[in-house]
């Protein structure tokens, strides 16, 4: 197969990845027309853009994703390089963590289970959604000639349901889990590059925050406004006899601060906001240590959020790398957020 000189350097990398020739030459007529086909990219409708509409032997094709006898996670990888080189050379990676529900049903998709729907749900309407959930690690990158942030999506995970782990004896993991083991995958790859990780707030957990932070992975996520703060422990004395404390005094709630006079606003102008607009917020910034009763104990930044014009409700967001600029951390939180646009 003879191909673009633009074609051949996105698609040959991905050759070592599979040994076999045959599974090679298959896999390889899949991307072209993976970069080729308009709308859903079905392994149909790849054939049919690449003039093969009327193959016989059709199942060779299909086999490439049923009977994955290749590594996804190393094509991962390479994929992530690729668009490291094309996106973000230089400076800080963001990388944007998601769940999504595939909508499926039949007898064969085990894997299934009932979740709540993001998108048809809202805070006094609860709705419930069957089929597969799946978890994308995306790299968040600024398209110039498109004006916005895309998310590229490069590693996906299939979260099966309680259910299908019990009745085959595995261990469930939970979404946290999944995107634990994600994260570090992802730092792993890039030991020179410094990493940031956005999520929504179902990612906002302490043994999760925890266990990113001390590799070296800062995570922007929103924050309760109830949540528990404190001080950071004070220096402990010389002979002091007992364990040494973890927390200092207690601050008041986030929810307090942002009703107090005595507060202290910033107005700063938002050039991403959504939709591409700039838009002017007031944002005050505090340290502190997050801490629940059994679980680890975070040091972050909080960033609390309004509208002069109230045209959003206020909202908190944290940092686990305390030494990074409030301005930049809702910049990287908006970034996670235009990806839906």
């Amino acid at each position: 197969m003879h191909m673009p000189a633009c074609f051949a350097a996105v698609i040959l990398p991905f050759a070592p990845v599979f040994v076999q020739q045959r599974v090679w030459c298959h896999a390889e007529l899949l991307l072209i027309g993976a970069v080729l086909a308009p709308g859903r990219r079905t392994v149909t409708s790849l054939l049919r853009i690449a003039g093969l509409g009327r193959e016989r032997r059709f199942t060779n094709y299909h086999r490439v994703l049923n009977r994955v006898i290749w590594s996804p996670r190393a094509a991962s990888r390479i994929l992530l390089g690729l668009l490291l080189d094309a996106f973000a050379p230089t400076g800080p990676v963001v990388l944007g963590i998601d769940d999504t529900i595939e909508r499926r049903r039949g007898r064969r998709i085990n894997a299934k289970g009932i979740y709540r729907d993001p998108v048809r749900s809202s805070k006094g309407h609860f709705v419930k959604a069957s089929g597969l959930r799946w978890l994308s690690l995306m790299l968040l990158a600024p398209i110039p000639w498109a004006g916005r942030t895309w998310a590229l999506p490069f590693l996906t995970a299939l979260a099966p349901s309680e259910r299908h782990c019990r009745e085959r004896g595995r261990r469930h993991k939970k979404l946290i889990d999944w995107a634990r083991q994600m994260a570090l995958q992802a730092r792993r790859w890039l030991p020179g590059r410094e990493v940031v990780l956005v999520g929504d707030s179902s990612f906002a957990a302490l043994d999760f925050l925890t266990a990113l932070a001390g590799r070296g992975l800062a995570c922007v996520t929103r924050l309760r406004l109830d949540a528990a703060l404190y001080e950071p422990a004070p220096t402990r004395r010389p002979g002091t006899v007992g364990r040494p404390r973890t927390k200092g005094a207690r601050l008041p709630n986030l929810s307090d601060v942002l009703v107090d006079e005595a507060t202290c606003w910033r107005q700063v102008a938002v050039p991403e906001w959504y939709g591409g607009r700039e838009r002017v917020v007031e944002i005050c910034s505090a340290t502190a240590v997050w801490r629940h009763a059994g679980l680890p104990i975070v040091p972050i930044r909080w960033v609390l959020l309004r509208d002069p014009q109230r045209r959003f409700d206020p909202q908190a967001l944290l940092c686990t790398d305390p030494a990074r600029d409030p301005l930049q951390i809702v910049r990287w939180f908006i970034q996670r957020r235009h990806w839906w646009r």
